[in-house]
């Protein structure tokens, strides 16, 4: 198979898209040719079979000038693919759909999110497939939809027995309104009655309103003066990220988002025992830690921690088995 990958970001360092890199790895494993068109390029090292193919976002260029190249390149490529992957930004098959069905190229769409856009309805009628992480991630009514699981690197974000557990709660992500990150920590002010516990929160402010976000946030925690008690890592690669998983006892989330995000389940693949308010989250074997309410939720980290059960093995081999990269990859190919 010759592959033509359509996605926002190549960048080893990204904060949020960074592990997207090693998709393109396992892509590369299972294809002949793999090309890549990317908005912006940064830090990669591919195998010899995958050529990137930068927009120009990192050289500062406009709007028009990544359509154009976007065409550009899409035609001048066209021996050398024969399907087509495009990674979440659904725009794009809307702009290549009609050019890649008069040259017969087969479409696929990655989509994860719980939002329904225009354009994701618009693009829903152009793809040949869909695939989705669970059924909570693509919420559209189409018989193109595959659930797949998600693209967990298993091999990396793996248990390391051996670090200190000197992290008490963690939890990743944007921090923006979406995740709730000021019941989370309303959370932690009733576990701290208890239990003298600490919350780390691994991630930054990307957007202007995730940075007023951010401000109100770090106000409401001087506010309930658990300044000390709070702690801002800020990003961390995906590199770093399983050892810093790896020294916390418990994973929580208040996200409101509505699919299943990844950065609930590296830390599951990690073995840490995971307490979720996120209704994406719904079809994960979490039982009574999958929960509604703020007294719910402080209940179950009250639970865990009286337990000192900071290890789940069933979740290790449950993301081995449902929502590996390892696994994920060989199946898209096989249904594309």
């Amino acid at each position: 198979m010759k592959l033509l990958i359509v996605t926002q970001v190549i960048d080893t360092e990204h904060p949020i898209l960074g592990f997207f890199h090693r998709w393109i790895e396992e892509f590369a494993k299972h294809c002949e040719q793999v090309h890549v068109i990317c908005l912006q390029a940064g830090t990669y090292s591919l195998p010899a079979n995958v050529t990137v193919h930068s927009l120009g976002k990192e050289s500062g260029r406009g709007r028009l000038a990544y359509v154009v190249r976007f065409y550009t390149l899409i035609w001048s490529l066209r021996h050398e693919y024969d399907q087509v992957f495009v990674h979440m930004n659904q725009i794009y098959v809307i702009l290549g759909a009609a050019f890649w069905r008069a040259t017969k190229k087969r479409v696929a769409l990655w989509y994860a999110h719980g939002s329904i856009p225009l354009t994701l309805k618009i693009a829903e009628k152009l793809t040949n497939r869909i695939f989705t992480c669970s059924k909570e991630s693509f919420r559209l009514n189409s018989d193109k939809v595959m659930v797949t699981g998600h693209g967990i690197d298993a091999e990396h974000f793996a248990p390391q027995v051996h670090i200190q557990k000197d992290l008490d709660l963690i939890t990743v992500g944007r921090i923006a309104s979406a995740k709730n990150l000021i019941t989370l920590v309303d959370i932690l002010a009733e576990v701290r009655k208890v239990y003298a516990v600490s919350l780390t929160i691994v991630g930054t402010a990307v957007t202007e309103s995730d940075k007023a976000h951010e401000v109100k946030l770090r106000a409401h925690i001087t506010t309930l003066g658990l300044a000390e008690q709070v702690h801002f890592l800020g990003r961390v690669s995906q590199r770093e990220l399983p050892a810093v998983l790896n020294r916390a006892k418990i994973f929580v989330t208040t996200a409101q988002n509505g699919s299943l995000d990844k950065a609930m389940l590296e830390p599951m693949a990690c073995g840490l025992p995971v307490v979720s308010m996120a209704p994406g989250s719904a079809s994960l074997p979490l039982a009574a830690a999958q929960v509604d309410t703020a007294t719910d939720f402080t209940q179950q980290i009250l639970d865990v921690l009286k337990s000192k059960v900071f290890y789940r093995h069933d979740y290790v081999t449950y993301i081995q088995s449902e929502h590996s990269l390892q696994s994920l990859i060989p199946r898209i190919i096989s249904l594309l």
